[in-house]
């Protein structure tokens, strides 16, 4: 097995393991209200901004078919999966969580509650580490893009 497929196994297990900890904790009672971040329990039965939760129990089958795509692609293209392995551990892992829990609660664990100065949508661990991973991806994207026009001149 190589460095990299090592790599990306211990990644997606060590943030799976900490954001299903996590939520362990929320679904348990923890919760703290703040005056601008509220730590608060609450089950999203769409995806971002609750959107498509009339999918209800199908959508996290529809999720399953996307990430299973996502997966072949990337380890079918050595290129890619050498390139993107880390960011897509971390996407994948926060993609898996989020799975989960559809299955486990019938709907995603959210718990983060930014309501300073204005109502902004519950969150948790997963869905942050999703948002870096395509960061990551864009700037890995940006740097090999780079790379290959100082190349060619």
């Amino acid at each position: 097995m190589s460095k990299k497929i090592i790599i990306f196994i211990l990644i997606f297990i060590s943030l799976f393991l900490i954001d299903q900890y996590i939520k362990f904790l929320f679904v348990n009672g923890f919760g703290v209200d703040g005056s601008c971040i509220s730590l608060v329990l609450a089950y999203n039965k769409g995806v971002a901004f609750s959107m498509f939760a009339f999918l209800e129990g199908n959508l996290k089958y529809i999720q399953i078919a996307m990430l299973l795509v996502g997966l072949i692609y990337l380890f079918s293209k050595k290129e890619i999966f050498d390139s993107y392995y880390i960011p897509a551990s971390i996407l994948i892992a926060g993609g898996v969580s989020n799975i989960y829990d559809r299955f486990i609660h019938e709907g995603v664990v959210d718990y983060v509650y930014w309501h300073c100065g204005f109502d902004f949508a519950i969150f948790n661990l997963a869905d942050v580490l999703i948002d870096i991973a395509v960061v990551l991806m864009i700037y890995i994207n940006y740097k090999n893009e780079k790379a290959k026009e100082t190349s060619t001149q």
